[in-house]
């Protein structure tokens, strides 16, 4: 009798942010996803004394926490009492220390040869910066940073 295999794991990538509203904002914008309503959440908890006032914001109308915020894709699952995606995510959490030194981990956005300079214009217009165009043997591609200088590359 074989054993079955472990089921995958469920996971999310969490990316430190001096402003996670912000951060979310934009990848949200980069990336064609969702933010996450986790409004019926953040008022069950503050309803129940879980979670003080001063521990929530508004954002987009809709009481949210004030140092996490998550993006979803859109066509992905999500628990509609939190709001929480169950498919892919970022999460942005606010951190008190400046972004120091370079990233050890980024996304890698594939527009295609073809749609490449136009996403750049376009991620430009969100607030992003280019930092070096690449043309290597293995590829081409743009390093860019977001608005709080976490780089990532289009290719």
């Amino acid at each position: 009798m074989t054993t079955p295999a472990p089921a995958p794991l469920h996971w999310k990538l969490v990316i430190d942010a001096a402003d996670p509203h912000a951060q979310a904002d934009f990848w949200a914008a980069a990336l064609h996803y969702t933010p996450e309503d986790n409004s019926a959440l953040v008022e069950r908890l503050l309803s129940a004394g879980a979670l003080t006032g001063e521990a929530t914001v508004e954002y987009h109308g809709r009481a949210a926490f004030r140092d996490l915020i998550a993006v979803r894709h859109p066509d992905d699952p999500y628990d509609p009492e939190t709001g929480t995606g169950l498919g892919r995510r970022l999460l942005f959490q606010r951190v008190p220390e400046p972004k120091a030194g370079k990233n050890r981990l980024h996304l890698d956005l594939h527009a295609g040869p073809e749609r490449r300079a136009d996403e750049v214009t376009r991620l430009q217009a969100l607030g992003a910066r280019v930092l070096r165009e690449v043309k290597e043997p293995g590829g081409q591609w743009v390093l860019m940073a977001d608005p709080e200088g976490n780089e990532f590359c289009v290719q």
